[in-house]
């Protein structure tokens, strides 16, 4: 009878030896995985280019018929106004801004020393265009950082004095009243001051305060009360506190 214990799986045929002399065949390799095809990079979508009026929260192009008004400017009525005014000055030529503005600034100036090319002159600019100032004087250096302006110097005088006393001389020759503002020993806290109508609001740089040749000659000095830790504000925050410090006693709400 058969054996059936015999393992029944055919065996594999002996690979022969290789002939005297001749190189033996290289192993069978299985063909590399083949990589599936990439799909076609589909066609970008172009961004749109944003609108005047999503670029900046302006407006865009004047709707309707345009307006025979000499104080607009043809190329913002066409194209949109992004500038940063208020909605009154939208479409407005930028001269016919500034004659209007001049028709209802306030009385007050602001004066900045500028001996080091302080930063933030800029912003001290912007706050007094936004409380309509009447005039920023520069004390020092002509050239100052506009960056922080945002380009409302354009519709605010802004003066330069190449020193305190030729500063002091404009003050005195026009009748205004130095106010400095600093907080040193002597000083009157901002809550109590009386500002004058017409004055100049006097502020010094960043970390120095107001130099002693500003503050011998300023008629009055004035403080902002502080509750933290700090020693002092940053200059322009100072000088935004006290200009509308002045609004609130000058200014019928």
């Amino acid at each position: 009878m058969p054996d059936d214990s015999r393992d029944p799986s055919p065996v594999a045929a002996p690979t022969p030896a290789p002939t005297p002399g001749e190189t033996p065949a290289a192993a069978p390799t299985a063909p590399a995985p083949t990589a599936p095809a990439e799909a076609p990079n589909p066609t970008p979508t172009p961004t749109p280019t944003p609108s005047v009026e999503l670029s900046a929260g302006g407006v865009g192009p004047w709707p309707g018929e345009l307006p025979d008004d000499p104080r607009f400017d043809p190329e913002l009525l066409e194209r949109g106004d992004t500038r940063n005014v208020i909605d009154r000055y939208r479409y407005w030529r930028m001269d016919a801004i500034v004659a209007d503005l001049d028709e209802h600034r306030h009385p007050f100036h602001v004066a900045i020393e500028n001996w080091q090319h302080d930063l933030n002159i800029g912003s001290i600019v912007r706050s007094a265009n936004a409380f309509a100032a009447d005039t920023v004087h520069i004390i020092g250096r002509k050239r100052w950082n506009k960056r922080g302006a945002m380009v409302t110097d354009r519709y605010q005088h802004v003066t330069n004095h190449p020193d305190v006393a030729s500063f002091v001389a404009f003050a005195h020759a026009e009748s205004l009243p130095v106010v400095a503002i600093d907080n040193v020993p002597g000083s009157v806290i901002i809550e109590t001051f009386a500002f004058p109508e017409r004055c100049v609001l006097l502020f010094g740089q960043e970390g120095p305060g107001l130099s002693p040749e500003a503050l011998a000659a300023a008629d009055a000095v004035v403080e902002i009360s502080q509750f933290g830790s700090t020693r002092s504000l940053n200059a322009s925050a100072a000088a935004a506190v006290a200009m509308h410090a002045w609004i609130t006693q000058h200014v019928a709400f």
